[in-house]
This record gives C-alpha cells, sequence and structure tokens, in this order.
C-alpha cells in the first residue's frame, strides 16, 4: 500500500529560516528524506541549523520583500534541485511600534512599524506565495504552508499591528487555495498552521521570567490554554508533515490550530 506520508526527496523551500520554528520545520522535514532550500537575509544565520540536518540542504539569502531577490532565487533553487514541491511561508515578526505596552494605548501606535508588519507578515507571505508558486502552477502540483496565530480569531492584547497583519495573511492563505485548486487544478493546496503560544526567541522574555517562573502575560496564557503549558517547538511537526503529504490531498483552504486548546477555551 502506497505510504501516504512519504514525503522522501520532496524539495521545500522554508522562508524565514533562522527562526525557531523554521527550524524545527527543517528538522522535522530534512529527517523525513526531504530536500531544502533555506532562506534568510544572512545565509550565515542558517549555517548551524544546515549541520543538524540529515538530507541535503543549502542556504540562499533572500528577502521575502523583494521579488526581484525571489525570483532570482527560484530560478537558483531550480538549478540546484530540479524542482519545487513544498513552500513553508515562516517568515514574520514585530516591531515595538507596533505593540500597545500596558502604560499605553492604541493612540500611540507608530504608524511606520505598524506599516513595516504588516509588510513583513502579509507581504513577505504574498509575494513568495506568487514567486514559488508560479513553477507550481506550472507544473499542477505543490503544497504551500504559511503560519497564523492565535492573534487572529480573538483580541490578544499588545499586538494590533501583528493581529491585524496576520488576519490578512490567514484571509489571503483561503484565497490563494482557492485561486490555485480553481485555476490550476487539485494538485495544488494552500494551508496555514495556527501556533497557540510557543517559547522562541523572539517572545520568551515576554512569557517567562529569569528564574523560570511566568510573567503576568505568561500566567494568562496559561490559564487561558486547557493543557495549562506552553507548546514545545517541536509539537508543530506533525502537523506540518501530515499537511505536506499525500494524506491531506483533500484539504485546502484550512487553517489548523495548535494550541492546547488555547482556541476553544473562552477563559470561563
Amino acid at each position: 500500500m502506497t505510504d501516504l506520508f512519504n514525503l522522501k526527496d520532496k524539495v521545500a523551500i522554508i522562508t524565514g529560516a533562522s527562526g525557531t520554528l523554521a527550524g524545527e520545520a527543517a528538522i522535522c522535514l530534512s529527517n523525513a528524506g526531504v530536500k531544502l532550500a533555506l532562506l534568510s537575509r544572512n545565509k550565515s544565520s542558517v549555517s548551524d541549523l544546515i549541520k543538524l540536518l540529515p538530507n541535503k540542504a543549502v542556504a540562499f539569502e533572500s528577502d521575502v520583500l523583494s521579488e526581484v531577490q525571489l525570483i532570482a532565487t527560484r530560478e537558483e533553487v531550480l538549478k540546484e534541485f530540479g524542482g519545487i514541491d513544498i513552500l513553508i511561508n515562516s517568515a514574520g515578526g514585530n516591531l515595538p511600534g507596533a505593540t500597545i505596552p500596558d502604560d499605553k494605548t492604541i493612540f500611540d501606535l507608530d504608524m511606520a512599524d505598524f506599516q513595516k508588519v504588516n509588510e513583513l507578515n502579509l507581504n513577505g507571505t504574498v509575494l513568495p506565495s506568487i514567486v514559488f508558486g508560479k513553477t507550481m502552477a506550472e507544473n499542477k502540483k505543490g503544497v504551500m504552508i504559511n503560519y497564523s496565530s492565535m492573534a487572529v480569531a480573538q483580541a490578544i492584547n499588545r499586538v494590533p499591528g501583528y493581529s491585524a497583519s496576520k488576519a490578512a495573511m490567514e484571509n489571503f492563505t483561503r484565497w490563494m487555495a482557492v485561486e490555485m485548486a480553481t485555476k490550476f487544478g487539485d494538485g495544488i493546496r494552500v494551508n496555514a498552521i495556527a501556533p497557540g503560544f510557543f517559547i522562541a526567541k523572539q517572545n520568551k522574555a515576554v512569557l517567562i521570567n529569569e528564574d523560570g517562573s511566568y510573567t503576568k502575560r505568561g500566567n494568562a496564557v496559561i490559564q487561558k490554554t486547557p493543557m495549562r503549558r506552553f507548546g514545545n517547538t517541536d509539537e508543530l511537526n506533525g502537523a506540518i508533515h501530515f499537511l505536506c503529504s499525500d494524506a491531506a490531498k483533500f484539504i485546502t483552504g484550512a487553517v489548523l490550530p495548535i494550541d492546547g486548546g488555547f482556541s476553544a477555551f473562552s477563559g470561563v
């Protein structure tokens, strides 16, 4: 019987490859036999990651906000690997001016930072999807996975810029799924995962004190999470592997929460 979960010799592009969650995805896919093109603005930022990977992985310097760079990278990837089967749009982030700390209000929002956050999280998914998706459209097959957030479905304080941009990106995921399926066939699927609260380099200090105890915000997250813990970074891997595989070949336009029940619980 065909192994529906088999990914051996597939070629995957991972944007924002220097991030914690992207690194976990890279390890998972490499262990499954996937060949990796790791995109980052600085190739040296993924050099340590490449040493951990058992399968072929090549670093490419490419800015997800530069269509010119992405097109050049696409041609390099095709020359190096011969095809593109999977796109993991992991690049994203936040900026201080687009957040509202407890001592400020929405009227203190820095619109310049707000715009940059929107560009990174929305445009930084749209542009790679268009550039690398063109190859998928030509071949009538491929998988895209975007990274949404718990900040989309309900208001989470402090992060209006991040929330707005991820909400727009999640809508684009559904739109792109419909576009690809209706115009280029059922061999191309576009989905998203919505991680709950995982401890990564970017948010560790916000959620955990230096002594290992939870911050005020960390405690609030735990109380809203039925499993009463943060996610381990490798707990996204099963969903990513599944969505990349033929086991999910009738799933497109979906957003899968991986959150310990955070999105299911009202807090009451």
